[in-house]
């Protein structure tokens, strides 16, 4: 008979798992038990749940340590972590701009996070690709070769291949693919400049990045689109691809974005409209590049979401009035 012959779930729906210790077990570890109970479940795991207190043993937790028997009443919780259903399909729609057999262009919505993470196990648009397109499960990462901040809108391109990725992987570090932003700033900018300072972490908030000598290279264009009197709208172009990069740059370089509540140091100013932005003002608008299949240059622009095309029209009535 089989050690696991007389385990059962609670229910159907139930991850509660319950069964007799074998006596042929007795004098083991539990951690050693449950490694030759559970082979299907890695020691780390079946550690991590001991840890977590998701073992029972007689109606205590025990001890990774402990002694068994044989004979106890052994109750584990399999429901699976959060990040083991990381790469799990999820129907969450899609803004698809283009798609063909190769590369897929998607107009991201702020709020949305590109790839699962501590915090973000679910819901992420690597969830929703998967859906989309159930052969991405094939490719690493499901095909995501750069990534926008979850508060970030706008264009953001998916490779279908690995062939594809490879190539889209290396027009990026050869900086041939283009990407334009539209940033709203704090502060009346005078005229466009190039930003060249390195980007790393932080040396004292890490989850923070920050322009520090021993960072990574990092360049950024901007121009003037439109002034107001208390904030421009620039166009920002990428030459390297940076965490943070635009954020980090224009407020390095005096203009912070408006809404961004990590670099902006966003404070009770008095100005209610721009204090109330719930988020960076920063859409992708334009991405440019060569298809992966044929090398044809390709371009999408996106239009402003909503929210930020009415933050400019409410800035724009006030200069009329």
């Amino acid at each position: 008979m089989n050690e696991r012959d007389d385990y059962s779930l609670e229910d159907e729906a139930s991850s509660l798992c319950r069964l007799r210790i074998p006596e042929e077990c007795a004098g083991q570890r539990l951690d050693q038990a449950l490694a030759r109970l559970f082979p299907e479940h890695s020691r780390s795991r079946l550690q991590a749940w001991l840890k977590a207190g998701r073992v029972m043993l007689d109606g205590t937790q025990p001890d990774a340590r402990h002694r068994v028997h044989g004979g106890e009443q052994l109750e584990i919780d399999l429901a699976p972590a959060p990040e083991d259903l990381a790469m799990a399909a999820e129907p969450i729609p899609l803004a698809v701009v283009y798609e063909d057999d190769a590369i897929l262009v998607i107009d991201k919505p702020a709020g949305l996070v590109v790839h699962p993470g501590s915090g973000n196990w679910s819901g992420t648009l690597l969830n929703a690709l998967l859906h989309h397109a159930p052969s991405l499960g094939a490719v690493p990462r499901a095909g995501i070769v750069h990534r926008l901040d979850k508060d970030t809108s706008g264009l953001l391109v998916v490779a279908k291949t690995l062939p594809a990725q490879t190539d889209l992987i290396r027009q990026l570090q050869a900086r041939t693919v283009s990407r334009r932003y539209l940033a709203l700033v704090q502060g009346v900018v005078d005229q466009g400049a190039r930003v060249d300072a390195p980007i790393g972490r932080h040396p004292v908030q890490r989850t923070r990045m920050a322009v520090v000598s021993s960072g990574k290279e990092a360049a950024t264009r901007y121009r003037v689109r439109e002034r107001f009197r208390r904030c421009t709208l620039v166009e920002c172009e990428l030459e390297t691809g940076r965490t943070h990069q635009i954020r980090v740059h224009m407020a390095h370089a005096g203009f912070p974005l408006v809404g961004d509540p990590v670099y902006g140091a966003r404070r009770n100013t008095g100005d209610v409209l721009l204090d109330g932005f719930p988020r960076q003002a920063l859409h992708a608008w334009r991405l440019g590049l060569n298809h992966p299949v044929g090398r044809v240059p390709m371009s999408w622009e996106s239009a402003l979401p909503g929210d930020f095309s009415a933050l400019l029209a409410t800035l724009r009535l006030e200069e009329g009035g």
